[in-house]
């Protein structure tokens, strides 16, 4: 049976990678305001597994209606084409012929990430600028499951590789991050998977050539590495630094998303 990339994407983002992840989610939606609670989003203070989960359940269970409240929010439904996140919510919420599978934690941490792309590339008149977002200039294609899970991998790859960032995962974290996958009835194969990839050397190559092109990808992949390690050691800032360099992000952009997130100014 081949591994649903969203669903374990969900059960991650649930889990958490560390004690910071689900704050950090939790801040990212808070500072996005009105974007998420026009796309039907609950944003709780109360912060927890519990809190995440109706987070990342709201943003995805406004159906179709949320395309076009998005559109309202970013100022039109040309602004979200141009960074790739209006085909990527239609895609989510069925417009474009996706099934119910694509709803739920998966569905709504993709959602969580495009908005923060959106919002950090917005942000930098350069980044904005070059990817053609501030005009409209740019049409982005029509996004399928197939993509979205391509794209689910993707972050999923860059959010292990964070993990391992400084230094080999020794037996107690692992057992640590397991253990959270299993509390949200991950599958055995997606364990199996995990494991695997957080004992395998890492994959920036992978993750960069996937971002070529895509800058509204790359914003979403350090959103995603953010939120799995506590970037409290002088490798995972240098790991972050040379990812955000690799992946052609601007200094603007990866200050609003860490912003975004509620990370204080760099201080490692």
């Amino acid at each position: 049976m081949a591994i649903n990339f969203l669903d374990l994407l969900g059960s991650v983002a649930q889990g958490g990678m560390t004690g910071s992840s689900s704050g950090r989610m939790q801040s990212a939606a808070s500072s996005l305001g009105s974007l998420t609670s026009l796309l039907g989003g609950a944003v709780s203070s109360s912060g927890g597994a519990g809190g995440l989960q109706s987070l990342l359940d709201g943003l995805m269970g406004g159906g179709q209606s949320v395309l076009n409240r998005a559109g309202q929010a970013a100022g039109g439904k040309d602004n979200l084409a141009a960074a790739g996140i209006g085909a990527l919510l239609g895609a989510l919420t069925g417009k474009q012929g996706s099934s119910t599978a694509m709803n739920g934690l998966g569905g709504g941490m993709m959602g969580l990430l495009g908005m923060m792309a959106y919002k950090a590339l917005m942000g930098s008149g350069q980044e904005a600028a070059s990817s053609g977002i501030a005009s409209g200039a740019v049409s982005a294609p029509r996004v399928t499951e197939q993509q979205i899970a391509s794209d689910a991998e993707i972050i999923l790859t860059a959010m292990i590789d964070a993990a391992k960032a400084d230094g080999q995962v020794d037996a107690e974290e692992l057992n640590r991050i397991t253990g959270r996958l299993k509390s949200t009835g991950a599958g055995q194969e997606g364990l199996n998977y995990v494991v695997a990839q957080l004992q395998a050397p890492m994959a920036t190559e992978k993750i960069v050539s996937a971002t070529r092109g895509r800058p509204e990808l790359a914003a979403q992949v350090y959103s995603a590495s953010l939120m799995a390690i506590e970037v409290d050691t002088q490798a995972e800032r240098a790991y972050l630094d040379r990812l955000g360099k690799a992946m052609g992000l601007s200094a603007s952009v990866i200050r609003n998303i860490e912003q975004l997130v509620g990370m204080k100014e760099k201080s490692i």
